[in-house]
């Protein structure tokens, strides 16, 4: 978050003299109230400032890089996943190809009916099996995927931040999101989004416009 020349002289102000009133702020500055009232609504909606009734203005304590790391570990991955690529475990690696390639993905979930997670096919597993000799048009990605339960997932109650650190940790594109079916003596995990780089990237663009 950039903030002007202005809010950081607000926010200086508040910092040796709160609480301080909107009124003596704008005294200190030779402003109207009027006029800084936008500047202290960002810094009080941004978290960099708070302000209390008849008391006044005061400083969080919180840099700009605190508050943005706040926002990010309170969005939840429910909140910005996107909608799932699957396909069943019969299917062939050649049509897993061709749905990687016109979905633009980088990995497959491999659900069985009812949408429960079985594995995941990344680009790198259907590269091996192209280049290993064997007929991709018979061969099916139950094969050739990663198996539960040595899948990477996350929640969509997980923070964004925890998800991203998995992607980070376990060098994967993406995390498929899935939430436990109740009843079962097993677990199991039905896929209800994917989370992956792009997810991550579009969110801090947007936090960026939104600063």
């Amino acid at each position: 978050m950039e903030l002007s020349k202005r809010q950081e002289a607000i926010l200086e102000i508040v910092k040796k003299n709160g609480p301080i009133t909107g009124e003596q702020i704008a005294e200190q500055l030779n402003l109207t109230r009027a006029t800084l009232r936008p500047d202290l609504s960002i810094l009080t909606m941004a978290g960099l400032l708070e302000a209390r009734p008849r008391v006044g203005y005061f400083y969080s304590g919180k840099t700009a890089d605190r508050v943005l790391a706040d926002k990010i570990t309170r969005i939840k991955v429910g909140d910005v996943k996107s909608v799932p690529i699957v396909v069943p475990e019969q299917c062939t690696v050649y049509d897993a190809v061709v749905t990687m390639f016109i979905e633009d993905v980088g990995t497959l979930y491999v659900v069985r009916e009812g949408g429960l997670l079985e594995g995941v096919v990344s680009r790198k597993d259907l590269l091996k099996s192209t280049l290993g000799g064997q007929d991709i048009h018979k061969l099916p990605v139950g094969v050739i995927m990663t198996r539960m339960p040595n899948v990477h997932t996350t929640d969509v109650n997980d923070s964004v931040w925890l998800a991203a650190h998995k992607l980070l940790t376990h060098e994967v594109d993406s995390l498929p999101v899935v939430k436990t079916v109740p009843g079962t003596k097993e677990k199991q995990y039905e896929v209800v989004g994917r989370f992956s780089k792009t997810n991550v990237t579009r969110l801090f663009v947007e936090l960026g416009e939104g600063s």
